[in-house]
């Protein structure tokens, strides 16, 4: 029998491409679903994740939890009593308009995916995400910060209009202090002296802490958060960080994360970051100035602005609304006794309701632009207020302004603040003004109106608790 020939197959080698990643998991920040979410996670190996949401005073609460609970469907509750207490953690009595749920039921906390994000300044692989709170039921708990801003965009969404904002933020870095009756005090910069006040616009400042916001840029990049400048302001190591214009809730989120991030940053490095309106004696005050537009839903275009390029009847409207309703609404912008010691005559700051074109004396600044980006800068808000409250206070005065055809008055032309006071001196006439306006009630609703003012109150009867050196200073032997 003949041998079988053998024959040999040869085999070409091929090299398998491999799939490319989702452009997804290369977001620093959102996704769209449950399953993009455990992607990744997964991709980032993330061991825990927050699921936090500010509380009336704009503070992070909420739940840690292992990543695979978060991403088993698993239902995320608080009390509803979180949003009832002060500032110091103590809880006010009930008034008429001031109640606790008498079971103090549990509300639920509903992840928006989209503000998913990495916690860089955590050691262990750690993300968090922003929470809506609805009932038990699913419907919003229209007190909460974030329903109380989505609810006023909901009124310019039914005139198919769409608020853009921008924020600009500011805040003191200051030496540590364990003993709260010791006044704060400038840090030591990196030439080991401590920076004085004077220092406006001053790169030399900032290079003054330059290690410092090379992690504020490095946390805010890991995060998905862009800052658009930093800036050195008037008091000593007093910086200023402004935010790209954009949606109100993304923007508020973004200005909730940037406070935790320059806290964190700033602790990395000895030292305290701080968002009081006023924390040295005698030294500016800290504000969050926001630029506001309102472009058609459809169009895109600037409301504000006629084809011709001249200013509509919509803008001078909504100034009307920001000077008669702005002051109403103070106390969700200046929420603190010490917000009014920012808001004092010869401090830098408004303490008027007028207008006027790049005047920075007024309240109400329209600063220098082409049609497609006139815009109005509330410069009243203080930087210890809640992001969201203080944006739903804002547009919700521009919003009842143009609804209600509210003309303004002429524009300021020189200095607006030699004037008396036109706006609230403290914290209680602040909350009165705003119980008292029926227009913000039917706007916020009045369970929001009740509860905020009741714990404000408690804030200010806390507050008269604590005897201040000036008063020691000048009634101890005198009275």
């Amino acid at each position: 029998m003949a041998a079988r020939k053998a024959h040999s197959r040869t085999v070409k080698a091929t090299t398998a491409t491999p799939p490319k990643p989702s452009p997804m998991l290369s977001r620093a920040r959102g996704v769209d679903n449950w399953k993009e979410a455990a992607e990744w996670l997964r991709a980032r190996g993330i061991e825990d994740i927050e699921c936090i949401t500010p509380d009336l005073a704009g503070v992070p609460r909420g739940k840690m939890m292992p990543t695979s609970k978060f991403t088993s469907n698993t239902s995320l509750a608080l009390p509803s009593a979180i949003f009832r207490h002060t500032i110091s953690g103590e809880y006010p009595e009930e008034t008429e308009e001031f109640r606790y749920d008498s079971r103090d039921s549990d509300i639920k906390l509903v992840p928006d995916l989209s503000t998913l994000s990495v916690v860089p300044w955590e050691s262990d692989p750690t993300a968090q995400v922003i929470c809506d709170i609805v009932d038990t039921d699913g419907k919003a708990v229209r007190y909460t910060p974030r329903n109380v801003l989505k609810h006023v965009l909901s009124l310019y969404k039914d005139r198919g209009w769409k608020p853009v904002v921008a924020p600009e933020i500011e805040f003191y870095l200051v030496a540590k202090n364990d003993d709260p009756d010791y006044p704060l005090k400038p840090p030591q910069g990196r030439s080991g002296r401590s920076i004085q006040g004077g220092q406006g616009y001053s790169i030399a400042g900032i290079n003054e802490f330059d290690e410092l916001i090379d992690d504020i840029y490095h946390f805010s990049a890991e995060q998905g958060l862009e800052i658009d400048t930093l800036i050195h302001e008037e008091g000593p190591a007093q910086l200023e960080i402004n935010l790209r214009h954009g949606d109100p809730i993304e923007l508020a989120d973004q200005v909730f994360l940037f406070k935790r991030t320059i806290r964190e940053a700033a602790l990395g490095h000895g030292i305290f970051a701080t968002f009081m309106a006023k924390p040295i004696q005698g030294q500016a005050g800290s504000a969050m100035h926001i630029h506001q537009s309102v472009v058609d839903a459809k169009t895109g275009k600037n409301i504000f602005s006629n084809p011709d390029g001249s200013p509509s009847k919509e803008f001078f409207h909504f100034i009307g609304g920001q000077q008669f309703y702005v002051p109403k609404t103070l106390v969700m912008m200046a929420p603190y006794v010490n917000s009014y010691r920012r808001l004092t005559p010869g401090m830098s700051c408004p303490v008027n309701n007028a207008w006027g074109n790049d005047n920075r004396t007024t309240a109400f600044r329209v600063p220098v632009s082409d049609a497609a980006a006139r815009r109005v800068e509330n410069r009243l808000p203080s930087s210890d207020a809640n992001p969201y409250l203080a944006l739903a206070a804002s547009l919700a005065a521009g919003w009842l302004g143009m609804v209600k055809g509210m003309a303004p008055t002429p524009p300021s032309d020189g200095t607006a603040n030699e004037g008396s006071v036109e706006l609230p001196r403290g914290l209680l006439e602040g909350v009165a003004l705003l119980e008292n306006e029926p227009a913000l009630r039917e706007v916020f609703g009045d369970e929001f109106v009740g509860m905020y003012a009741g714990v404000k109150r408690g804030e200010f009867e806390t507050f008269m608790q604590v005897i201040s050196p000036w008063e020691r200073e000048y009634l101890l032997l005198n009275v």
